[in-house]
């Protein structure tokens, strides 16, 4: 079937945390929140979920498995066993519970700034120090130091490596090259590499993104792969993600954590939710990445006719679009306030990323492309005069 991704679908009262934070006639293009209906298939299954009026408590079984392998086989060639799978309620709670399994308090735990706020928060949390190998920016893209990797693993003190893959915000896909010599770095300091890949279904461009647990069982036996579904269907709000662990005594550690925490259970409308989007949602995924990435050359042919000296870093992957903002002189909170407050548009600073995300804004791009036109004529509305 053809899907309709230009339909406006209301979200205000709907317990929105986009929209209904969002006061007034705001408009929300910050948080990595999709504006399009999920697939047809997911809808189906919850209605009859819904219908059938009973919500006990719910297990994941045979169906779900199959489902999740079927998913990372066909798409990334990766041959998960079912044994591997750890249904979680989210890749965030289920990264904090990891965390707390592989580290104790006053441990480092390495990030690749800028990089996706909540993992500072998380392990902060945890008691732990993030340390930064911040990624190398030659004004077009980003890619990694690894002689500065190097040195930060050698520390005794630094137990994990929370790995952004693909990377959220500079929308990188990592090689097949940088990965392994990420992991050989990690594999020689035996630090454990958590990898975060649940932007990995949204790629463009003839980019594929490859599973660190792919690369071999040396890679494999060192890392734990967090998935979800969340982010390719538009399904944050049903709870369902899903870890990867092949290593039995790590895998029974972060277990233990796991139900510690009380994370290990989906609900009912998250195993339904899971299980047809991985099973009847590819349709659906097709037409949206063709959308998706309009949407960015739509952007991208925006700035270079309206606002030249923004910069739109190449979209290998996600839909969060990182814009490269320095030619403003302007710090970046003080650019997302301008753009809040003149013109009602909310987007991210690039400040909350961490070192090196201060010259850039974040901007979602995952909405009607009139709602898109609307957001980028408040940003030129907002910095022509800078």
């Amino acid at each position: 079937m053809r899907y309709d991704f230009d339909e406006i679908i209301p979200r205000r009262d709907t317990e929105s945390v986009k929209w209904d934070l969002a006061a007034g006639d705001v408009l929300p293009m910050w948080v990595a929140d999709m504006d399009f209906r999920t697939a047809q298939p997911v809808t189906e299954a919850l209605m009859k979920r819904v219908q059938h009026g009973v919500f006990g408590y719910t297990k994941a079984f045979d169906a779900y498995y199959d489902a999740v392998a079927g998913w990372f086989g066909r798409r990334h060639g990766l041959n998960v066993k079912r044994e591997w799978i750890l249904p979680v309620i989210g890749v965030v709670p289920a990264v904090s519970a990891v965390l707390r399994a592989l580290t104790t308090p006053g441990d480092k735990v390495i990030l690749q700034s800028p990089v996706y706020h909540c993992f500072y928060s998380v392990i902060n949390n945890n008691g732990c120090k993030a340390v930064s190998n911040r990624l190398m920016y030659d004004g077009k893209s980003y890619s990694v130091d690894f002689d500065a990797l190097e040195q930060l693993a050698a520390d005794p003190l630094v137990k994990v490596f929370l790995l952004c893959h693909p990377h959220n915000p500079a929308g990188r896909v990592w090689t097949k090259d940088e990965l392994m010599l990420m992991g050989n770095i990690c594999r020689r300091n035996g630090v454990t590499v958590v990898s975060d890949e649940i932007h990995c279904d949204l790629t463009y461009g003839g980019y594929r993104h490859i599973p660190f647990a792919s690369l071999g069982d040396e890679y494999l036996l060192c890392s734990v792969t967090c998935t979800s579904p969340s982010k390719t269907f538009n399904l944050a709000g049903t709870q369902g993600a899903n870890l990867f662990v092949a290593d039995e005594r790590l895998k029974r550690s972060i277990m233990h954590t796991l139900d510690a925490n009380g994370i290990s259970e989906p609900n009912a409308f998250a195993v339904d939710a899971v299980t047809a989007a991985y099973n009847e949602g590819e349709e659906w995924l097709e037409q949206l990445l063709h959308y998706l990435y309009d949407n960015y050359l739509f952007l991208e042919n925006f700035l270079a006719e309206h606002l030249p000296a923004l910069k739109a870093l190449p979209l290998q992957a996600t839909y969060l679009v990182w814009i490269d903002c320095s030619a403003l002189h302007r710090p970046s909170r003080e650019l997302a306030q301008i753009l809040l407050r003149d013109q009602k548009l909310w987007i991210n600073a690039g400040a909350i990323y961490g070192d090196g995300g201060d010259n850039f804004l974040r901007i979602n791009i995952a909405c009607p492309r009139s709602l898109l036109a609307d957001g980028l004529n408040r940003i030129k509305n907002a910095f022509a005069a800078l």
